[in-house]
């Protein structure tokens, strides 16, 4: 049942949701964008509706990585500058992974990559190096892709092993630069998603290969949260999948929204995001 909250603690945002290909093929998406449009080639459709999308400052205790599927938290980065790659794996990715290991009690934690996401009105360039925010709802990881990315990622020796214990993608996001008022990032509360009725794996084929991600169908009793403002010492850990499936989150629909109530001076959105394997013993 959807539960009522305050106006003042809401926007009403705009969200694009999935609808299946017309001739009822497996959907897909291509990783690299039309060069002419900038625009996903793919074979499904748009669904945008309108929902609420709460502002949980003050009670981010409320909302847990096994309840929710996500959790905010205050940690300053060492590293600041965000532009050089190299730079960032040498120096942000070390102290990222001692975060998720104190913060998930895990044992081992592997960042497999990052984006770097800086919005650029107009361009149409979605390279690489040109990330812009995504505004669609998904997650970024099946169940199937995430088993492969352990075996892409991880020793062969290990792979087998570190499959039979409970394991997790998890991806920490961290606004750059200045707080992200512009185009924050919205988390669908896992405890309102129906999971055999709302998740669509997708195929997302890469010039050399093929990986899995899912598509979400709109869910009216969905309840979207933000965190308004996010600053560059807060980030927010965010389940893509977990190997868990009795009695927690297992992951956490997510997407880049417009938000009305932005200030009209607000600096466009930078923000990082590091996907992470996470393993327990």
């Amino acid at each position: 049942m959807s539960t009522t909250i305050p106006a003042q603690n809401t926007v009403a945002a705009g969200l694009i949701y999935f609808a299946p290909p017309p001739d009822g093929s497996k959907p897909y998406n291509n990783v690299n964008a039309d060069p002419s449009t900038g625009q996903p080639r793919r074979n499904w459709l748009d669904d945008p509706h309108t929902v609420q999308i709460e502002n949980i400052r003050g009670k981010e205790h409320e909302f847990t990585l096994d309840t929710t599927g996500f959790q905010f938290y205050r940690r300053p980065a060492t590293h600041k500058a965000f532009t050089d790659d190299k730079e960032i794996e040498r120096d942000y990715y070390p102290e990222s992974i001692e975060f998720v290991k104190e913060l998930t009690g895990a044992s081992r934690a592997v960042v497999f990559d990052h984006t770097i996401r800086r919005r650029r009105p107009g361009e149409i360039d979605d390279s690489p190096q040109k990330r812009q925010p995504v505004p669609l709802v998904h997650v970024d990881q099946t169940t199937a892709s995430a088993i492969a990315r352990v075996h892409r990622h991880l020793p062969p020796v290990d792979a087998p092993d570190l499959l039979r214990r409970r394991f997790q993608i998890i991806n920490l996001w961290r606004p750059i630069s200045h707080a992200a008022y512009d185009w924050p990032l919205a988390l669908c509360d896992y405890r309102s998603v129906d999971p055999k009725v709302d998740l669509v794996p997708t195929t997302l084929k890469y010039p050399d290969r093929e990986g899995e991600t899912m598509s979400v169908r709109h869910n009216p009793n969905h309840q979207w949260k933000y965190l308004k403002g996010m600053e560059p010492d807060e980030f927010v850990l965010i389940k893509c999948f977990d190997s868990k499936t009795d009695g927690v989150a297992i992951l956490t629909p997510h997407t880049a929204f417009e938000d009305p109530s932005t200030p009209a001076d607000a600096a466009l959105r930078e923000s990082i995001e590091l996907r992470l394997l996470v393993f327990y013993d």
